[in-house]
């Protein structure tokens, strides 16, 4: 087995691929191309996997339903729902399938569920069931709506173990995660690339292939590259998402409730751990700098946007938990954009493989990523 070291703790020289970034999807690709019997190393720049996008978010399991047709968005997110849970079953991690209602606060909404209803459909969501308030009121009784969605196949997953799991998979394949090793400098060679490596003992590495899986840090990777791949591939701009714990109150519901989604997110929403407790959020704040301090005084909006579906939460029941940012491509007032998954062919460096803008829902299709990614390498089969 592997040790997670830094690069300028053992001997390595060169090896066929360097994945930068150890967040979930870094490390499920990482992990696929060690399966494709290539020598991997993972650059981290953090002292330990998975501590940002991976770590701050709702561990929810999406289904597939928001995203537009034909997108990477809806089809990785549905492809990678089943490879989730089934990982997560054959490997007894915790991913429960607890549903999700999607409501409608009035008549208005009605028209936007049908709408979602019918593009959750054109992306292969199988199953996914229009209820009325009545229906609700039976299973949910603190929800108020006019009339909902129902996804069975919504659910949570503990993401935390399941980025352990995939360290183990790669340093069992003869994979390396290197901790607290900022990529620097990315130098273009004719036969690959020497990747600079910061840290306590900084040195270089020789590789063929560099998979970019750098987050937040994404669009700053690119540039080191050169060859006009900074304005080749958009800006990241940081989208904050603000979440709300529940204090004093018991958990008032058994699924997690989804309003009808807002411009730059998925609304106001209550998510559940897999212990049973609440939380509400993520809303959207967008920043220049990365910050992750939760403000207090944005409680008052997530009060108003909460009572549309549950009026009886209580005056003094949120407290601030956590948050997390999203790298969005575009800022605020544009449409959402897809995924940005550039293989070679794509980038102009052959063997550069460019990921951007990869949010929600990140989580849920890391491993479809991972299989993309692989495919735009050229490898089609497992090693």
């Amino acid at each position: 087995m592997c040790l997670w070291i830094n690069f300028g703790s053992g001997p390595l020289e060169s090896v066929d691929c360097v994945v930068i970034g150890g967040g979930v999807v870094g490390l499920a690709t990482a992990r696929r191309l060690a399966q494709a019997g290539l020598e991997v190393i993972v650059a981290e720049a953090e002292k330990a996997v998975g501590t940002g996008i991976s770590a701050r978010n709702s561990e929810v399991i999406h289904a597939g339903i928001y995203y537009p047709k034909n997108s990477l968005k809806a089809a990785l997110c549905v492809e990678g729902r089943e490879l989730l849970y089934n990982y997560c079953k054959d490997r007894n991690i915790a991913a429960k399938a607890v549903g999700k209602f999607i409501v409608a606060a009035n008549a208005a909404q009605d028209g936007e569920l049908a709408a979602i209803r019918q593009r959750a459909f054109e992306n292969g969501v199988k199953r996914l069931e229009l209820w009325s308030a009545r229906q609700v009121a039976d299973v949910e009784p603190e929800i108020y709506c006019h009339s909902a969605l129902f996804s069975p196949d919504t659910g949570i997953v503990d993401s935390h173990a399941f980025m352990v799991s995939l360290v183990g998979d790669l340093e069992a394949m003869g994979g390396w995660i290197a901790l607290a090793s900022p990529v620097d400098a990315i130098v273009v060679r004719e036969n690959g690339f020497e990747v600079s490596v910061g840290g306590q003992e900084p040195m270089t590495i020789g590789a063929r292939i560099v998979v970019n899986a750098a987050g937040l840090h994404s669009a700053a990777v690119g540039a080191m590259l050169g060859h006009g791949i900074a304005s080749k591939f958009p800006k990241i701009s940081y989208a904050k998402g603000n979440y709300f714990s529940l204090s004093g109150v018991a958990a008032p519901f058994r699924h997690l409730i989804y309003p009808v989604p807002v411009p730059g997110g998925l609304g106001t929403h209550a998510t559940l751990d897999l212990q049973g407790a609440v939380r509400f959020g993520p809303d959207v704040e967008w920043i220049e700098q990365l910050d992750y301090r939760v403000d207090p005084a944005r409680a008052d909006s997530f009060y108003a946007a909460i009572r549309d579906y549950w009026p009886a939460l209580p005056d003094g029941a949120l407290v601030p938990a956590y948050s997390g940012i999203r790298p969005k491509i575009g800022g605020p007032g544009e449409a959402a954009k897809d995924f940005l998954i550039a293989a070679p062919t794509e980038t102009g460096i052959p063997g550069y493989v460019h990921l951007s803008g990869i949010e929600s829902p990140g989580l849920t299709a890391s491993l479809a990523i991972a299989e993309h990614v692989a495919k735009g390498l050229g490898l089609t089969a497992f090693g």
